[in-house]
């Protein structure tokens, strides 16, 4: 049966964030208009602007129903969250805006709609975070668990257990597998759950033990046994999910499209395909890399007076890359190696000790500070500041015929950091384990996921940079 809890949970939620955006009301009345911060300005009463706050707590609550906010969470990122939250105001302030106008209420301090707004977003996003990581803690600890049945103890079936078993934090419990065909021999009796029976005992498992989702892990040739196992789990009110045979040719997070009326799995959905994804990462690029330019300028400055003093040759390095869309573009570099011969082809790869750096090179590439420059690539629009690192075309066409999905990182744009180098993956390392970074990357992009890898790429520094 399906618990009974999250009903109970969900108006909590919903009660919560209407609480935390009267708290933020309070706040910004006091910041406005009693904290002498702020030139004093005759307010209208206390009872008005508290009036119109009720107004848009119920309006930002209903818009969180509109957008799914208030949906299950235990299997959903936060960065999903975090952006429904600032859809949510968003669109809450632009109701509330209108209704103001329709009823002439044009007195309200635009500056206290600033604090108001702002202290709304924060205070909802930090509660729900350390919310969901004290949730996350107790459901390691064993509370607060849901009970998994699986159906298919093959490969799959014993692949989605494993997989399981390292998120602990979402708190599942599998009570065991059903299947007509597997039987367990002694080792994997004692590593996994205890088989229950054929798929025909659906149903006397469903009624005998506690479960809340059934997982379908049937190979494609047991397709006609679907209609029969999900009758049974609807019938008990339990969830089912269905994890197709075919998974491994799937992104990380599958979309649905519907196509001529039918439904259609998007076998490469990306979120930042959408434009307003593309827009928010722009913006965020722009501004980063021009407060990073502005605070590195005298070190650039320094840098280069240390690349025109100690060897000769231009002072930036240009090299062709390929980037967003397989399109070409140089990227610039503090020059940190001898220049080319006239007419060599540049194919050579930089490895550990290599004799072609000058000393003061060295120094760069140890520190990466011979990638300062790229942050005008971002600028100018040929890379971001996160992303997978652009490479040269001709390691591409070698690449592309070896490794597997190896164009797929093409689909954005390249970065001065990214997933796979702030775990490390830089320098003579695996092309393939950099390339899986990158898709998770891509097929899981998220603001938040940008300014971790920044923030763990500082914390962390540019290791194997040779």
């Amino acid at each position: 049966m399906i618990r009974q809890n999250q009903g109970f949970l969900t108006k909590l939620y919903m009660l919560t964030d209407f609480a935390f955006i009267q708290l933020a009301f309070l706040l910004a009345w006091w910041v406005k208009f009693e904290s002498g911060w702020f030139p004093y300005e005759e307010p209208l009463p206390l009872e008005t602007y508290a009036l119109w706050s009720l107004v848009y707590g119920a309006v930002a609550v209903v818009v969180g129903i509109m957008i799914t906010l208030y949906s299950p969470k235990r299997k959903k990122r936060f960065a999903d969250e975090f952006m429904k939250i600032f859809q949510m105001h968003f669109i809450g302030m632009f109701i509330l805006l209108s209704i103001m106008f329709f009823v002439k209420e044009v007195d309200i301090s635009r500056w206290y709609l600033a604090i108001y707004m702002i202290l709304n977003v924060a205070f909802i996003i930090l509660y729900r975070y350390f919310l969901k990581k004290s949730l996350k803690h107790f459901r390691e600890k064993g509370y607060n668990r849901q009970f998994v049945l699986i159906v298919g103890a093959g490969s799959l079936g014993k692949r989605f257990f494993k997989n399981l078993k390292q998120y602990p934090e979402l708190g599942y419990e599998v009570i065991g597998f059903l299947d007509d065909y597997q039987q367990w021999d002694d080792i994997e009796a004692r590593r996994l759950k205890p088989i229950l029976g054929s798929v025909g005992d659906l149903h006397k498992v469903l009624n005998e033990k506690l479960v809340d989702e059934v997982v379908l892990a049937l190979p494609l040739n047991a397709h006609h046994k679907y209609p029969e196992i999900i009758a049974a789990c609807e019938k008990a009110g339990v969830r089912t999910l269905i994890i197709p045979d075919f998974f491994d040719y799937l992104p990380a997070r599958p979309v649905f499209d519907n196509f001529a009326g039918m439904p259609m799995i998007n076998v490469r959905d990306i979120p930042l395909d959408l434009a307003a994804n593309r827009l928010f990462k722009r913006a965020f690029d722009i501004v980063f890399s021009l407060v990073a330019i502005i605070l590195t300028l005298p070190v650039m400055i320094g840098i280069y007076l240390g690349v025109r003093l100690t060897s000769r040759g231009p002072v930036i390095f240009k090299q062709e890359r390929v980037g967003l869309n397989r399109r070409n573009f140089y990227m610039y570099k503090f020059r940190s190696m001898k220049p080319l011969p006239e007419g060599a082809p540049d194919t050579g790869w930089t490895v550990e000790n290599d004799p072609r750096r000058t000393k003061f090179g060295s120094f760069l590439r140890k520190t990466s500070l011979d990638e300062l420059p790229q942050f005008f690539n971002v600028l100018f629009g040929h890379m971001s500041v996160v992303g997978p690192r652009p490479e040269r075309p001709y390691y591409v066409e070698q690449f592309k015929e070896e490794i597997p999905k190896y164009m797929v990182k093409h689909h954005v744009r390249p970065g001065i950091t990214g997933w796979a180098q702030s775990n490390g993956l830089r320098g003579d390392t695996s092309i393939e384990e950099r390339i899986k970074h990158d898709i998770f990357y891509i097929e899981n992009w998220s603001i938040l996921f940008d300014i971790k890898i920044i923030l763990r790429t500082i914390r962390n520094g540019f290791k194997n940079a040779y």
